[in-house]
């Protein structure tokens, strides 16, 4: 039975692989689902991805389905429930992040109508398409992801450095990064 080419970083673990096949590299344009991805990024600093996929259902529940209006309005007491709760990554940094970047969120999807719109306009409202071979040819960064890194951190959002804001492009699909022999990076470039 032939298996389908992916992406090296997959290895065999069956959540990556379903992330892999089914979201990385999908280009979002829900508001809700970016915000969730901007958290679930922002956690990931310093740790796996599996690390974070494995808890994903425990922060979509704790998080209030990464509501940013609710999670913006999380107060001490909340915060402090967060930091006690083993099912997420209890970072104290990271949590206040959390309820920083909701507000921050909620303020550019007044000035912009949504957060889409703003955040799109990093790779021009249509996503980059890059040609690897190897998952070693990907880099870390581009001029894109410090140009919004430097924007958002204006804007007061935190843990939203140039590695962190790439993640979070490759993610959502503001860049197709998928190796090109990979059986997703030509159905991802037809999602255009």
């Amino acid at each position: 039975m032939m298996t389908k080419k992916r992406c090296a970083w997959t290895d065999t673990d069956p959540l990556m692989i379903e992330y892999h096949d089914h979201e990385w590299g999908v280009p979002v344009h829900d508001d809700r689902k970016i915000f969730e991805f901007m958290v679930l990024d922002a956690f990931q600093a310093g740790l796996s991805w599996a690390t974070i996929l494995r808890k994903r259902e425990n922060f979509r529940a704790t998080l209030d389905n990464f509501d940013p209006e609710k999670i913006a309005k999380y107060n001490q007491d909340k915060i402090d429930n967060l930091l006690q709760d083993a099912g997420i990554i209890r970072n104290t940094a990271k949590v206040n992040a959390t309820v920083k970047n909701a507000k921050a969120f909620l303020e550019v999807q007044k000035e912009f109508g949504t957060f889409d719109k703003y955040i799109w306009q990093f790779v021009g409202h249509q996503p980059k398409v890059n040609h690897w071979k190897t998952v070693a040819e990907i880099p870390a960064t581009s001029p894109a992801a410090e140009a919004m890194s430097a924007d958002l951190k204006k804007r007061g959002f935190s843990f939203v450095g140039p590695t962190i804001c790439y993640a979070f492009m490759q993610a959502a699909g503001m860049v197709n990064d998928h190796e090109i022999g990979c059986f997703r990076y030509n159905e991802i470039n037809q999602l255009r």
